[in-house]
């Protein structure tokens, strides 16, 4: 090692020791009053087994044959609630969902198609589940 190299190698292994402490030390500093992060509940489209509207803005998909996931839409439509529609996913890439981006919806009566947007996917509890209305069950 030269003199000019000795100075950059002195800094190298000084931020590393900072970054190896901000690491170490972080969890300490972080707010105790904040609330843990939900786990993300995530499910693969090819485990979606049907689904029900009990209103316009609401959908209800059963997925692996015994969880149910509330999607509130954006806008939804009164199309959803009447007999005869079908709900068709387009699947871009992953089929796995675990935010609202991640579905792309459209709802059909067999002739047109309408895309519906989903605001927020929330896995329900077995008692949510259980709470449910049996004629909105998915």
């Amino acid at each position: 090692m030269n003199a000019t190299t000795q100075p950059r190698f002195g800094l190298l292994r000084a931020g590393l020791l900072t970054m190896a402490l901000l690491a170490v030390s972080a969890p300490a500093l972080a707010d105790p009053t904040a609330k843990p992060r939900p786990a993300r509940s995530c499910f693969a489209l090819s485990d979606w087994d049907g689904w029900s509207a009990p209103n316009k803005d609401t959908l209800y998909m059963k997925v692996r044959h015994r969880d149910v996931y509330r999607v509130d839409l954006a806008h939804g439509t009164n199309q959803l609630t009447s007999p005869g529609v079908h709900l068709v996913s387009v699947v871009r890439g992953s089929d796995q969902v675990c935010r609202p981006i991640d579905l792309d919806l459209r709802v059909s009566d067999g002739f047109m198609t309408m895309p519906i947007m989903a605001k927020a996917i929330t896995r329900l509890t077995p008692e949510e589940i259980a709470a449910l209305p049996k004629k909105d069950r998915p």
